[in-house]
C-alpha cells in the first residue's frame, strides 16, 4: 500500500510517520518541496494536484492545516485557501484515483452551546472563520463523492512542539500566580492517540468502504483548561520541579477577550467511532500524564 502524508511536521503528522509506517510506504511531505520535487504546502493548489497524481497514492492522510485560531480572522484568505481550497483538490484527486481520503477537523465546527457531547448529526455553526474554513474543507470533501475519513477532534497537544501544557510548565516557572479559563469544556486528545486510531481505521475502511464518514475522536472524559493546567502543575511538583506559582485562579472566557471567539463547548460522543471501529479511547488524564512524563525525563 502507497501512502501520501501530508504535514509531517506537525505534532500529528510526526505521530503518523510512525503509526503508519507498518501498514505500506508513506511518502511524508512537509511545506518545504522534496528532493524529487513533490509539494506538500497546501497553499500551492496547482503543486498538491501534481503531486497527489504522481505519487498515486491508495491513501492520502491530510495532517496538515491552518491552525492559528486568532490569526484566522485577519488572514481569512489564507486561511480558507489551506483548509478549504487545498481539501476539496485533495478530495477530487483521491476521488478520481479511487484513494481513501483521511483528514482531521474540529470541534470548532460547532456552536459551543449546551452542555452535552456533541454528535456527528448534531447542526453546525461555527463562531470563527478558523472553524468556518474547516467546515468548508469538511462540506467539500463529502461533496466530491471519494471515499473518505473525517476526524472531528479536540485540544490537540504531542510531546513534540509547543502545547497548552508545556505554557503552562514555562509560566508556572517563573510567575507566582496563573489566571486560566475554567467555563471552556473538553477532552485533550494526545497526538499519539490522533496517529493510533488513523492507522487502526485505515485497513478497516478499506475493507469496507460503508465506513466511509464522519466520526468524532477524542480522549475520554472531559475536563476544563483551569483543570488541566492544574493537573499539569501537580505532576511537575511531583518530579521535583521548582515552580514559582502558588496559586491557579479560575477566570470566565470573558475575562480573557481574544480576537476569535472560543466555543464553550466543546465535548464530542465518540460512541459512533468506538463501535463501528472496535476501539477503546483511555481516559484524558493517561495521555496527559504519560506526555508530561516524557517531557521531565528528557
Amino acid at each position: 500500500m502507497k501512502i501520501l502524508l501530508l504535514g509531517r511536521d506537525g505534532q500529528v503528522g510526526w505521530e503518523l510517520q510512525r503509526s503508519l509506517a507498518p501498514l505500506g510506504e508513506v511518502i511524508a511531505l512537509g511545506r518545504a518541496q522534496d528532493h524529487q520535487g513533490l509539494c506538500g504546502d497546501l497553499s500551492n493548489l496547482v503543486g498538491l494536484a501534481d503531486t497527489v497524481r504522481r505519487v498515486a497514492p491508495q491513501v492520502i492522510v491530510n495532517a496538515a492545516a491552518y491552525t492559528a485560531v486568532d490569526k484566522a480572522e485577519s488572514e481569512r484568505q489564507l486561511a480558507s485557501l489551506i483548509n478549504e481550497q487545498a481539501t476539496r483538490v485533495l478530495a477530487q484527486e483521491a476521488n478520481v484515483l479511487d484513494a481513501l481520503l483521511v483528514h482531521y477537523s474540529t470541534d470548532y465546527v460547532f456552536d459551543g452551546s449546551g452542555d452535552r457531547p456533541w454528535v456527528e448529526t448534531d447542526s453546525t455553526g461555527p463562531v470563527n472563520h478558523y472553524g468556518a474554513s474547516k467546515l468548508a474543507g469538511e462540506t467539500a470533501i463529502r461533496k466530491s463523492g471519494c471515499n473518505h475519513l473525517i476526524f472531528r477532534t479536540s485540544w490537540v497537544y504531542g510531546a513534540r512542539g509547543n502545547n497548552f501544557a508545556k505554557t503552562m510548565l514555562r509560566l508556572a516557572k517563573d510567575r507566582p500566580s496563573l489566571k486560566v479559563i475554567s467555563d471552556q469544556i473538553g477532552a485533550p486528545t494526545g497526538a499519539e492517540l490522533l496517529a493510533d486510531v488513523v492507522a487502526h481505521a485505515i485497513p478497516k475502511a478499506l475493507a469496507a468502504p460503508e465506513l466511509s464518514g464522519t466520526y468524532h475522536l477524542a480522549a475520554g472524559g472531559e475536563t476544563s483548561w483551569h483543570a488541566f493546567a492544574q493537573l499539569v502543575i501537580e505532576h511537575a511538583r511531583h518530579q521535583g520541579c521548582e515552580l514559582a506559582v502558588k496559586s491557579v485562579e479560575a477566570i470566565p472566557t470573558t475575562a480573557y477577550p481574544t480576537p476569535a471567539k472560543r466555543p464553550l463547548n466543546s465535548r464530542l460522543s465518540t460512541q459512533k467511532l468506538r463501535e463501528r471501529f472496535s476501539l477503546d479511547l483511555p481516559h484524558w488524564e493517561t495521555g496527559v500524564t504519560r506526555m508530561l512524563t516524557e517531557i521531565h525525563g528528557k
